[in-house]
């Protein structure tokens, strides 16, 4: 794509506590969201409006530790003033980790070739008073093998109609899951999802499944039937938010994005818990 004479594409890699916010996506509402917080900083920078395309709109209540997104400026800015003095305009819950100019054929959205989100468990009889917006809490131990043993139904390409929310827009229910992998540390339960894309909703839905069959309240073939019946009105409720991360978007080399990952020692998990693991 060809950009006007004079204007510049440029990216951005974000992360932000979700909880602050009513999701990603600018509300027509006065709600306070993620993008009209950094559209608002970016402009005060730029002198000039600017608008923002994301890789994927999270949630309100979700986080996100790599979330990309790309806008065009014509304001003769440095690299520099993208990243640090949006940090000076920011909340301090929403922070540019990374910066630079791209060209023009690149879209945070449609050039993206996979998406990672990670979901965080806390089990415990007794709700923590630190952690009740950053991981989910259950009072049921869950059975992680059963866990990962069902969610192995959910890899490849399917119709995921039953974990997509009422609301969902997407065009096509189809998806392509690579992989799912859960990780126990102590009281914590770390799972990883890769897929080219998610529907609205999907990443908690599945959750809500999977939290049923390790609580052993459904068997691991009840996936097998959710994925046949393309039907919402079967699954289980919506896992809470508050345990979802945006932690990667993958693109092709040539545009120099950083990979992604989740802090380092986050809930005491390792990058390695989660990339050493090998699940068929």
């Amino acid at each position: 794509m060809s950009l006007p004479e004079g204007v510049r594409r440029f990216a951005l890699v974000v992360e932000y506590d979700g909880s602050q916010y009513q999701g990603f996506q600018r509300q027509a509402s006065a709600k306070k969201t993620v993008q009209g917080e950094l559209e608002r900083a970016l402009s005060l920078i730029a002198a000039q409006p600017v608008t923002l395309v994301c890789a994927g709109r999270t949630d309100a209540g979700v986080h996100a530790t790599h979330q990309v997104v790309h806008f065009d400026c014509s304001a003769p800015r440095a690299e520099k003033a993208w990243l640090d003095g949006t940090n000076t305009k920011l909340p301090d819950s929403i922070r540019v980790k990374w910066a630079a100019q791209v060209p023009g054929e690149f879209h945070a959205r449609f050039s993206a070739l996979a998406r990672t989100y990670r979901y965080f468990t806390y089990i415990s009889k007794v709700r923590s008073a630190f952690l009740p917006v950053s991981a989910t809490w259950s009072r049921d131990d869950l059975d992680v093998e059963a866990m990962q043993e069902a969610a192995r139904r959910l890899v490849g390409e399917h119709d995921f109609s039953s974990f997509r929310s009422s609301q969902c827009q997407a065009h096509s229910p189809v998806r392509r899951i690579d992989y799912i992998r859960f990780v126990r540390q102590g009281d914590f339960i770390g799972m990883e999802i890769k897929a080219n894309a998610f529907l609205h909703h999907m990443v908690r839905n599945i959750m809500g499944c999977l939290f049923e069959i390790g609580r052993a309240a459904r068997p691991a073939e009840w996936l097998d039937e959710l994925l046949t019946a393309r039907d919402r009105r079967l699954a289980a409720p919506t896992a809470h938010p508050h345990g979802l991360y945006l932690v990667g978007v993958d693109y092709p080399a040539e545009f120099g994005i950083p990979a992604g990952s989740a802090h380092k020692g986050m809930f005491g998990f390792s990058e390695a818990d989660f990339t050493n693991l090998k699940v068929d």
